[in-house]
């Protein structure tokens, strides 16, 4: 996408997730020890992640979001935020760069190309550096809600496997909510919603 493309972002949850903080704070401590040096948010919406994940390991932290509203949000929530940065653009805008890490934060399932995308984003790593993705899960849960925000997909470890760069390798994944799995699969089956 170059700068004169226009992206909206549909889904109107965001504002809503941003205050879900005892679960962002549940699964970023799961992720904190992978965010570290310089770092690379694609997509990085309001901004809420990126002021809840900063910690001393950091050396600066750079934002990306194509969506010029949500781009504005942004930079105004990490405004004061110590080596803090914002574009609006995607992965292929920031090209000339490394990282030590990139976070796609309940975005990569937003993504068409996704297996283009995290070969980009592969090439834009250091050695040892890390790509974090936070996804839903599980295809089978796929639902209207899902498709109305704009998802593509959902993953599980095989399907993740199926789209990283054969020279990446998976060095940890877990399914962070497996109540909620159970919860999501008794709606579809008894409400079917």
């Amino acid at each position: 996408m170059t700068r004169s493309e226009a992206f909206k972002y549909q889904g109107r949850e965001l504002d809503i997730f941003a205050h879900a903080t005892r679960w962002k704070a549940y699964w970023a401590s799961r992720v904190i020890r992978w965010i570290r040096g310089d770092v690379l948010e694609v997509g990085a919406g309001l901004g809420a992640n990126t002021i809840l994940l900063q910690n001393s390991a950091v050396r600066t932290w750079h934002c990306l979001e194509p969506d010029p509203e949500l781009g504005t949000r942004l930079n105004s929530a990490i405004d004061g935020l110590p080596a803090c940065s914002a574009s609006r653009g995607t992965v292929g805008s920031v090209a000339e760069r490394q990282f030590d890490s990139i976070l796609y934060l309940d975005v990569l399932e937003h993504i068409q190309a996704d297996r283009d995308e995290l070969a980009m984003a592969a090439r834009l790593l250091r050695p040892g550096g890390h790509i974090v993705v936070l996804s839903p899960a599980h295809q089978f849960l796929f639902s209207k809600f899902d498709a109305s925000i704009g998802h593509y997909r959902r993953y599980n470890r095989n399907s993740l496997l199926a789209c990283s760069p054969a020279d990446c390798q998976l060095e940890a994944m877990f399914y962070l909510d497996s109540a909620g799995v159970l919860l999501s699969l008794a709606n579809r089956i008894l409400l079917g919603q």
